[in-house]
């Protein structure tokens, strides 16, 4: 009998700074559950919810402000599955199917982690070059297709 795999709709938001686009930085952020997991901002999509609704209301819930300037969207929904750590947590989902965002961060925002149901413990900016280096191993391959595509396209 074949398995047929489940992923979560999801949407995950490639934040640049304010200083975008004559700096190019992307926000990274330690997750407060997995040791040493830096990833891009990410949730799932409610009932009812489009891809850029839910894009907002993760910002607003994850890192504090939703005030962002979409420049980019890629163009298809990418999929991974979860290692078996995550699995059992996010059961029944194997996965997750993905919608990217570029988004830039608005002139004096600020991102505050401290959030009604905070999800990371610290964060910071990082130049794209680097970027992949900090990411959890099992999104790397996501994120490198992601990032390629968008420097690819002129955006970072």
């Amino acid at each position: 009998m074949e398995h047929t795999k489940r992923y979560r709709p999801n949407v995950a938001a490639v934040i640049v700074s304010s200083k975008y686009p004559f700096e190019c930085e992307l926000f990274i952020a330690s997750r407060n559950d997995i040791e040493d997991a830096w990833q891009f901002p990410q949730g799932g999509i409610d009932e009812g919810e489009s891809p850029k609704e839910a894009l907002y209301r993760e910002l607003k819930e994850e890192i504090g402000t939703d005030e962002v300037e979409i420049l980019a969207e890629f163009p298809e929904w990418l999929d991974y599955d979860f290692p078996g750590t995550v699995a059992k947590k996010m059961y029944p989902f194997d996965g997750q199917t993905q919608k990217y965002f570029l988004v830039r961060l608005k002139d004096d925002e600020t991102i505050n982690l401290d959030t009604e149901e905070p999800e990371f413990l610290e964060y910071k900016f990082v130049k794209f070059k680097v970027a992949l280096n900090h990411i959890t191993y099992f999104k790397r391959p996501v994120y490198k297709k992601v990032l390629n595509y968008f420097r690819k396209e002129g955006y970072i």
